[in-house]
């Protein structure tokens, strides 16, 4: 299935993930969308209880949509690395804020795929998006920990309000083993009602670890004021 995924990418790598009209992996009009500051995530209200600081870089809409469709589901496996990058500004402007706290975290935590997902892809996107991050964080001594995994099955998040989701993922994932001690930082794709990052954070916090924050590549544009265009 690697194989197959990187066979693949040398064949779609022709057009622009972004717009699908340029050449080459991403037009430079598509890779602005990813150059945005990275900035916290606002609600109209609080954040939803036991949702740890979210930040993030872009709107979930447009080319950065496309981005993450054709990495996720279409075996554009390359573009972990643009997308990785975006990510890493996101866990930077999270560790650099005032009144962060003095002891640095120790690791990125990716937000599992389900098994039956990661087969299907051929590989974890989340994942592949927080090895990329990290190559850009080298200096920072942060390294991946594969600290989550899947309960139970749950249901597509699709459509689903903000209190469905949270009820669809209520003790959906759980620590693969004690986290005394750890500090981390937890990574997803995108962020739209905060609902998956929230239940990762119970699951880590039960096992002993500190969540210091939360970082995404994309949210939801009603979550957040969209980019200007590029």
């Amino acid at each position: 299935m690697r194989f197959l995924n990187d066979l693949l990418d040398l064949v779609l790598t022709e057009l622009c993930a972004g717009c699908g009209v340029a050449t080459g992996l991403l037009c430079r009009r598509c890779a602005a969308w990813l150059e945005t500051p990275a900035r916290r995530v606002t609600w109209p209200t609080s954040l939803p209880p036991g949702l740890p600081c979210p930040w993030t870089v872009a709107a979930y809409e447009g080319p950065v949509r496309s981005m993450l469709v054709a990495h996720k589901e279409r075996g554009r496996t390359a573009l972990a690395r643009p997308l990785g990058a975006a990510l890493a500004r996101a866990v930077q402007a999270a560790l650099s804020e005032p009144g962060s706290p003095r002891d640095p975290p120790t690791a990125l935590v990716p937000v599992p795929s389900a098994r039956s997902a990661v087969r299907q892809r051929g590989h974890d996107p989340t994942r592949r998006m927080t090895d990329a991050a990290l190559r850009e964080l080298r200096t920072t001594g942060l390294v991946r920990l594969d600290a989550l995994r899947h309960r139970r099955r749950v249901a597509d998040q699709a459509g689903l309000t903000a209190a469905e989701r949270a009820t669809n993922l209520k003790d959906a994932l759980e620590p693969k083993r004690p986290l005394p001690g750890h500090r981390v930082v937890l990574v997803d794709d995108v962020i739209t009602t905060g609902a998956t990052l929230t239940e990762a954070a119970r699951a880590l916090t039960e096992a002993g670890a500190t969540v210091i924050a939360t970082a995404t590549l994309a949210t939801t544009p009603r979550r957040t004021h969209p980019p200007p265009t590029p």
